[in-house]
């Protein structure tokens, strides 16, 4: 069984509501990438990838030239054994990973469709039923996002990621922590994240205002030293986000003291099969991990939960259906949240059938 056919499709992706982060940075409508592999036996393997300006040292719009620049080494190519095929691919193009995230998600999708087996069962076997939600809250004012946290707890969510840094006022940080921890009271996760948008010093202010409630810190500064010293100023856990990309900067925050909890992404690793060894450094050094990509629809979303469902227990804090969050949806039969938890889809593979009146006319056609 080989790959024959590669075809690809642009997606615009709308937030529901602009999302405002720190610097100025805000994600409304942004292009996403769906790509499929078809091999001689007429299986179809899905991948997608949607790296939001300003988080990823990627450029969405050279997907299409890196897909085509790969072509010759993905045509021909056995889905079985993935993580062979992609250190070929990285021999042939080096970095790109986000580009090759895509091609190594339809590559597993292949796996588990010729085998009949779903994503989770090849990751390491299935040990989660369902996994824990976070709810991400745009950065506005402190009562609306109170009120945002509010709504997602009536909905079963017990994990809120409180985005921070718009306005640069590290007292109205502060606040919209402590008005998110009152509104959803004692126990629920709740964390702060300003996407390395804050100083050493504005986040080590936030951090001892609300250091008598129960807070986590997430990437506060663009450097994992900078992170370190803001966690030993206010003594509050950190979760690494941006800083953490490969095995080489998993050890490193370790060592620094801040791999409390760490965001693995699909497209920040490379894909499934990256992001699996990043997992087991991770487990290995003691960080709970949360499982999912930078942005994206449906297709991304499952790999995300399949990955989260085979992420041993104790070691998983929680994933994100990031196609919640954005319309259209690419793959109406991809699991939606229960009662603030969500499962893997079923079946082989990703377990996910792309809307292919939704994707349109491919953008790219090889073979």
């Amino acid at each position: 069984m080989k790959v024959k056919r590669i075809s690809l499709w642009s997606v615009d992706l709308t937030s529901h509501e602009i999302y405002y982060m720190a610097e100025s940075k805000t994600c409304d409508t942004v292009k996403s990438h769906v790509l499929c592999l078809e091999t001689d036996m007429g299986l179809k393997g899905w991948g997608e990838v949607c790296p939001i300006p300003h988080y990823l040292p990627a450029f969405a719009d050279g997907v299409p030239s890196a897909i085509t620049e790969m072509a010759p080494e993905i045509l021909g190519t056995s889905p079985f054994g993935v993580d062979a095929a992609m250190r070929r691919l990285d021999g042939f193009l080096q970095g790109h990973l986000h580009a090759k995230s895509i091609v190594d998600m339809a590559l597993w999708d292949l796996f588990g469709k010729a085998t009949e087996q779903p994503l989770y069962a090849l990751l390491g076997g299935r040990t989660n039923v369902d996994m824990p939600l976070y709810h991400s809250i745009t950065c506005v004012a402190p009562d609306e996002m109170a009120r945002i946290a509010t709504e997602a707890f009536a909905t079963g969510i017990r994990q809120f990621q409180v985005k921070l840094g718009v306005g640069v006022d590290w007292q109205a940080d502060a606040e919209r922590l402590i008005k998110v921890r009152e509104a959803v009271g004692d126990g629920p996760l709740v964390y702060g994240d300003w996407n390395c948008g804050a100083t050493k010093l504005h986040a080590t202010r936030t951090g001892r205002a609300v250091s008598h409630l129960d807070i986590m810190l997430e990437q506060p500064c663009k450097t994992l030293e900078e992170c370190a010293a803001v966690r030993q100023a206010t003594g509050l856990p950190m979760k690494i986000d941006e800083g953490a990309f490969d095995l080489a900067s998993l050890i490193h925050a370790a060592e620094l003291g801040v791999l409390d909890a760490v965001a693995l992404k699909l497209s920040k690793f490379g894909g499934l099969s990256a992001m699996r060894r990043a997992r087991d450094l991770s487990v290995h050094l003691g960080a709970e991990i949360c499982s999912e990509c930078s942005w994206g629809s449906d297709i991304v979303t499952a790999a995300s939960l399949h990955f989260a469902a085979s992420t041993p227990q104790g070691a998983l804090i929680n994933t994100c259906d990031l196609s919640s969050y954005v319309c259209p949806r690419i793959a109406p039969d991809c699991p939606t949240r229960i009662n603030g938890r969500i499962a893997p889809p079923e079946g082989a593979g990703l377990g996910v059938t792309p809307d292919l009146e939704t994707l349109g006319t491919p953008i790219l056609e090889l073979d």
